[in-house]
């Protein structure tokens, strides 16, 4: 397991290399989120592009250098565009992120969530209600880890207290603020964050710890000065440009 200090500085790293290599991010995601995903990923050095039309999604996607598919709207248009953007991806070689979001909601979301699970994607990033719909068990315990180990994926399972597991090695990440839950979309940017993570390290267990930290250590910065989620909402995005490796090693809380 990577030391606490070494997942700061991984998150630094991948700061760093985010802002010199400027990859771009597809994403496919809730018709809520993409304003303000697209300027968290602009936030820390990448591009994003949002189509879903079925015609031009696979050009897209093969010019990118990784996809997030996030289930938050769950319509046709973006359950064919999601099949054709996977397959793209895999003929590219290039990872993916998966967001099954609200799939405890409704049974055909988490039945298509599972669907997509076994076409290998590189992270799963969810909460305890959506695991628990995923994996249909109880979700307290190792059950990310058996998850990810099962199912040769990363886990990102996100909450009051983040933990990020391959089913071997382990992170517990208690960065953040109350208010990061009291913004709209602010999951999903999540899982942008750690498609683009995945762009520059190639261990997704590593791009997923370094992009969460990154993420809860801006949250915590923007907190210092946001009169509530409205804000907030703008100052996070503002700590993320501007966060550094001094911040990061100062305030990451990792075990």
């Amino acid at each position: 397991m990577h030391a606490p200090v070494e997942i700061a500085e991984s998150a630094a790293n991948m700061l760093a290399r985010l802002r010199a290599r400027a990859p771009r991010v597809h994403c496919i995601t809730n018709t809520v989120a993409q304003q303000y995903t697209a300027n968290m990923l602009l936030a820390v050095g990448a591009v994003p592009s949002m189509t879903i039309s079925p015609e031009e999604v696979a050009s897209f996607v093969a010019d990118a250098d990784a996809l997030l598919v996030n289930l938050g709207t769950f319509d046709a248009e973006r359950r064919a565009a999601i099949d054709v953007a996977i397959r793209a991806a895999k003929a590219a070689r290039m990872p993916w992120v998966l967001d099954p979001a609200f799939i405890d909601r409704a049974p055909a979301r988490a039945e298509f969530a599972r669907q997509l699970v076994g076409r290998a994607p590189a992270v799963v990033r969810l909460n305890t209600a959506e695991l628990a719909a995923l994996s249909g068990g109880d979700p307290a315990g190792d059950a990310a880890a058996r998850f990810a180990k099962t199912h040769g994926t990363v886990v990102a399972l996100t909450g009051g207290v983040d933990r990020v597991t391959d089913g071997v090695r382990r992170a517990v990440i208690a960065n953040g603020d109350p208010l990061m839950a009291a913004v709209t979309a602010m999951g999903c940017a999540g899982s942008a964050l750690v498609c683009a993570a995945l762009t520059v390290e190639p261990d997704a267990w590593l791009a997923a710890a370094a992009a969460v930290t990154a993420l809860g250590v801006a949250g915590e910065v923007a907190a210092e000065e946001a009169r509530g989620p409205g804000s907030f909402a703008g100052l996070i995005i503002d700590a993320l440009h501007g966060l550094d490796a001094a911040t990061l090693r100062a305030r990451s809380r990792v075990s």
